[in-house]
Formats: C-alpha cells, sequence, structure tokens
C-alpha cells in the first residue's frame, strides 16, 4: 500500500485520542482531571504544594506530577501534610493507586517511610536514577508521622494556574542544580493514502541526548497487521538515535503490550491490577 508521512493537526490528535479510548476496554475510562494543593505561610507566600491528575472512574489512579516544599521549610513535616491530602482526595474519587516520579537526587526515602514501593527505576545519562513508585490506597500500610511536625500549623488548601506555577519552578529551580533540562523535539506524525486519507498516527516527542517516549499509536483498524504501526515506531526510534538518545520508553496495558513486545520492546515495570481487572506495563527498547 502507497502513503505519505504528514503532520498531525489537533483534530488528528484528538482523532487518536478517542480512537485509542475505544480500544481499550470497556471498563477502563480515562477521564482526568488536574488539581493544584498549595501551602502558604503567616504572609500568604506559598512555601509547598502538588500538581496532579486523576484518572477517575475504574481507572482509579492518582498521579503525583509535582510535589515541592520550599528549601527553607523542609523537615517539618509539610511535605507529609499535602501526601495525606492527595490520597485523602484519590480516596474520595475512587482511585485505588498513587503513582509518582521521583530521582536518586531527590526524595525516595521520604516517599517510601508514607508506603511507597518501586515499581521501574531507570538510569539517566548523567548517572542520576528515575524512580516511578505507586501505593495501593486500599491496602494496609503504616501510617507515617515525622518527628518534626512543626509545618502542621500551616494548612493544605485548594491552588490556581498561578500558584502552579510558582510549584512548578520550585521544584525546576531544585533539579537544575543536579541536571540540566532537556531539549525536547516532538514527533507527531500520520500516513495518509494517495487521497489524503488518515491511515495511522503516532505522538512522541524525544528529549536530546537521553530518550523518546512514544505517546500513542494508531492504527486504522482494516489496515492493522500489515506493518503500518511498526513503520511509525521505526520512525521515532530513528528520530530518537540521530538525537543522541540510547532508548525509547513507552507504557501500554494488558490489551495492547503485545504489538510493543512484537516489536521488542522489553519490560521494565508493571502495575498489577491497575486498572482494576488489568495490569499496566513500562517498556524499553534499547537503539
Amino acid at each position: 500500500m502507497e502513503y505519505e508521512i504528514a503532520d498531525l493537526t489537533k483534530e488528528d490528535a484528538a482523532y487518536i485520542g478517542g480512537k485509542i479510548n475505544e480500544i481499550v476496554p470497556h471498563e477502563v475510562d480515562a477521564d482526568e482531571e488536574e488539581f493544584v494543593l498549595k501551602v502558604e505561610d503567616e504572609n500568604g507566600a506559598i512555601i509547598g504544594g502538588c500538581i496532579a491528575v486523576a484518572y477517575e472512574y475504574r481507572w482509579a489512579r492518582m498521579f503525583l506530577d509535582t510535589l515541592w516544599v520550599d528549601e527553607r521549610r523542609r523537615h517539618q513535616g509539610i511535605g507529609s501534610m499535602i501526601i495525606r491530602e492527595v490520597e485523602r482526595i484519590a480516596g474520595e474519587k475512587g482511585c485505588r493507586v498513587v503513582t509518582l516520579g521521583t530521582a536518586s537526587y531527590m526524595a525516595r526515602p521520604f516517599y517510601e517511610k508514607h508506603g511507597y514501593t518501586v515499581f521501574t527505576t531507570l538510569k539517566k545519562p548523567n548517572g542520576y536514577i528515575s524512580y516511578s513508585l505507586v501505593k495501593y490506597l486500599d491496602r494496609d500500610a503504616p501510617e507515617y508521622m515525622p518527628a518534626n511536625n512543626s509545618g502542621a500549623r500551616f494548612r493544605v488548601s485548594p491552588g490556581s494556574g498561578d500558584d502552579a506555577e510558582v510549584i512548578g519552578k520550585g521544584i525546576q529551580a531544585y533539579s537544575e542544580a543536579y541536571e540540566p533540562e532537556y531539549e525536547s523535539v516532538d514527533y507527531n506524525k500520520k500516513l495518509v493514502d494517495q487521497d489524503g486519507r488518515f491511515i495511522a498516527g503516532v505522538m512522541a516527542n524525544v528529549n536530546r541526548d537521553a530518550y523518546g517516549f512514544i505517546n500513542a499509536v494508531f492504527v486504522e483498524e482494516p489496515l492493522r497487521l500489515q506493518g503500518l504501526g511498526t513503520h511509525l515506531l521505526k520512525e521515532v526510534e530513528t528520530l530518537a538515535k540521530e538525537n543522541g538518545a540510547s532508548m525509547v520508553l513507552t507504557t501500554a496495558g494488558d490489551w495492547n503490550v503485545g504489538f510493543f513486545r512484537k516489536n521488542g520492546y522489553l519490560l521494565r515495570g508493571e502495575l498489577k491490577d491497575v486498572p482494576k481487572g488489568h495490569d499496566c506495563y513500562e517498556l524499553y527498547k534499547m537503539i
């Protein structure tokens, strides 16, 4: 079959997202809601907070994207307050797990004290290691209370988009002392037939001199098993290699992991029974 590669439009991306939602099992509902929490001092200045995403309903997962506490206010129990509030909200929304990412220069021991366990590791080119952690909220875990809980005089409250910007800048300033901000190259492409009709698409990005990440791959059902998805994977892998990346990462569920495994992707971590009745995987391929 003859086809050519073209840039994805916003409409194409929305179409792919809708089609992928149709492919996943019916009980996996990926509706999401982002929220911000903040902690302010006596003068109203933000001294800590987080940005998290709840994947609601049967997906039942909360992702803690960012947690930050001002360096001058650390070791006062503020981070623990934020964690407990995140987990409380997750429980209200019916989430079964909270997942998060951290690095070897950050707060892995802190999260482990709160009952989180590592399910993936990734050694970065600069020598640091990133970790993905998970906590199952429906399993018994000891309640951690920090020895210094003087931060309890403050309270955790809902934040705004402007607050999220402050929190994001705080964690960015901390991270920059350990590793550079990688330049990212997006690769959002589609295959079209001779009449310009959509055949397949991929959404991916590459962090130069680090790794690539595949966010989504979709092939129209009548045209599957013809190597089109594999072709798009190879395009991303080639781009990643040209930009100094040594591997490509992706995520999958038990309903589509076989496609990636057939294309040489290896398991680096899994979440059992997440969402309920299914397993999710993080995969990689050296290039």
